[in-house]
């Protein structure tokens, strides 16, 4: 058995929401990039942040509104329309792909299937369960200096469960807002610019307040949220746990969620499904050549292959899907848990990708000045073109499928698995999100590259690079890691950097794989 026991633990640790080793120390990694304190978040949600303030600020009535009563609005009608279609094609693959299980609501179940009725609920309703600074985004639209997101989680309120609490339930909305919209002004007047918005951010995050205190600092005149506002709203995302399977003799447990993105139409008022960014679709790409033969010539072009490493590329919509299928845990069929799977030579008959291809194109960007900061072989381009997607990323060090589940502020006493508001990867990632806000305060250009999923990309900022080094989110226990070799030739260029911290060694899942976790040596 030797590791391979101690490395399940961790992939199930991760799953259910536990952290790493010194997550929980101060200062907090989000600080001045996302408002987690639940008790702040209770204030925000009692006022102008609840999600019938955001997304019905014409009703002059204040009591919350129910799912029910979001999902009757006008503007919400295609978003219920669309969700049922996808619940109704999930069923109908389910069917053709797992005959022999069945799949309904309740127990007695293979496959558990989630509650439609809830949507359509007086009992429940979406909760604010954090807010997210997402200036880093900035290079998709420079003019709105990047995005703000309101994250709510739907919540049972009544009937209370057995031990009289609410319970939350396995979806998440998140309403995307631009950070700036044109003309605004402050409150004295004075035009709002990117750097101004960075700083306030920055400021609050440099807070020691809590609660009701802290809601206040935040929605001060000189405060961040003071600029949130609801003609802000640019779209909505949406993440449900369409299906589990509990763990049988047949099987062991799975979770599959279901995730899409509904643009505002601002003619009309009315949230329009969209294509989601740079999900890739797959069976698309595989069953049209013509379609595929475009999309590898448009992302081996030297310029995109730079932005596909630097994790800035905006893939045109026409390669893209509307809905997504996030499994976890990995370790399932490959073509449902990765969204490139098959893409490249040797995962599939009518791959898109040889490796030839790669090899002629990172050469190609080399000739032309292009240095590639994460994709130096194949490998690492079939790594990247997994984690650029929306489902590859959420598989990555998440929570099951969501990266920000949000702490459940109702529960008078919260359970374990909702202590930890976010994912090992958002944690992660918070350095270099509040490095860019830096930058912007300012006033300086910006560095929009990002790592892979797995492995947070250092910045360069000394005050920075300690807070992540030595922990479980880079080099520290249960970290992602890759499995050298004696021989330097024999390690892949794409990963070498991903070491493990002294007195740690990295242990490779499987007998393929040298991507594994850090643990303590062994004597």
């Amino acid at each position: 058995m030797g590791r391979a026991l101690p490395f399940i633990f961790i992939i199930l640790v991760w799953l259910c929401g536990a952290m790493p080793a010194r997550a929980a120390e101060a200062p907090a990694l989000e600080r001045g990039a996302a408002i987690t304190d639940p008790l702040a978040l209770r204030e925000l949600d009692r006022g102008r942040f609840a999600v019938a303030r955001v997304m019905a600020p014409e009703r002059s009535d204040d009591t919350p509104l129910t799912g029910g009563q979001l999902f009757a609005l006008p503007s919400m009608a295609r978003v219920r329309t669309a969700l049922d279609a996808e619940f109704d094609r999930y069923v109908v693959r389910h069917k053709a792909t797992l005959p022999n299980e069945s799949i309904g609501i309740g127990t007695g179940h293979d496959f558990q299937l989630f509650d439609r009725a809830m949507l359509d609920s007086d009992d429940a309703r979406f909760v604010l369960a954090g807010i997210v600074n997402r200036m880093d985004r900035a290079f998709v639209s420079p003019e709105s200096c990047g995005e703000i997101r309101l994250i709510y989680r739907l919540t049972r309120t009544a009937p209370a469960g057995e031990d009289g609490a609410p319970r939350r339930l396995p979806m998440t909305l998140n309403v995307v807002l631009k950070a700036k919209s044109g003309g605004m002004v402050d409150a004295r007047g004075v035009g709002i610019t990117c750097a101004g918005i960075a700083r306030r951010w920055l400021d609050a995050g440099e807070s020691t307040l809590t609660g009701a205190d802290l809601a206040a600092r935040l929605l001060a005149p000189n405060g961040p949220l003071d600029l949130i506002r609801p003609e802000n709203v640019d779209r909505i995302e949406t993440n449900l746990q369409i299906a589990h399977a509990p763990k049988s003799a047949a099987r062991d447990f799975r979770t599959d969620y279901l995730m899409k993105v509904f643009r505002l139409d601002p003619r009309s008022g009315v949230f329009e499904e969209a294509p989601m960014e740079n999900q890739i679709d797959r069976e698309r790409l595989l069953a049209d050549p013509d379609l595929g033969r475009d999309f590898k010539a448009w992302l081996l072009d030297p310029r995109h292959l730079n932005e596909f490493d630097r994790g800035t590329v905006l893939i045109p919509e026409r390669f893209l899907a509307k809905a997504a299928i996030a499994a976890t845990p990995s370790g399932f069929d490959p073509s449902q848990l990765q969204p490139a799977f098959g893409l490249v030579q040797g995962e599939g008959t009518n791959a898109v990708f040889s490796e030839n291809d790669i090899v002629a194109a990172l050469r190609k960007a080399a000739d032309v000045g292009v240095t590639p900061a994460n994709i130096r072989s194949v490998a690492g381009f079939k790594r990247r073109l997994n984690d650029v997607t929306c489902s590859g990323c959420h598989q990555t060090r998440g929570i099951g499928g969501f990266h920000f589940p949000g702490v459940d502020w109702i529960a008078a006493k919260p359970s374990n698995a909702a202590v930890v508001p976010a994912s090992p990867h958002f944690f992660g990632d918070q350095i270099r999100r509040r490095d860019i806000l830096t930058s912007m305060k300012w006033g300086s250009s910006p560095d929009y590259s990002r790592g892979f999923s797995e492995r947070p990309q250092l910045r360069t900022r000394s005050e920075f690079l300690a807070e992540l080094k030595g922990t479980g989110y880079y080099d520290g226990w249960g970290a992602h890691c890759y499995q050298h070799s004696a021989k330097p030739a024999d390690n892949d260029p794409s990963f070498r950097t991903w070491t493990c911290a002294a007195g740690l060694a990295c242990e490779a899942v499987g007998k393929t794989s040298r991507i594994g976790m850090c643990f303590v040596k062994s004597r």
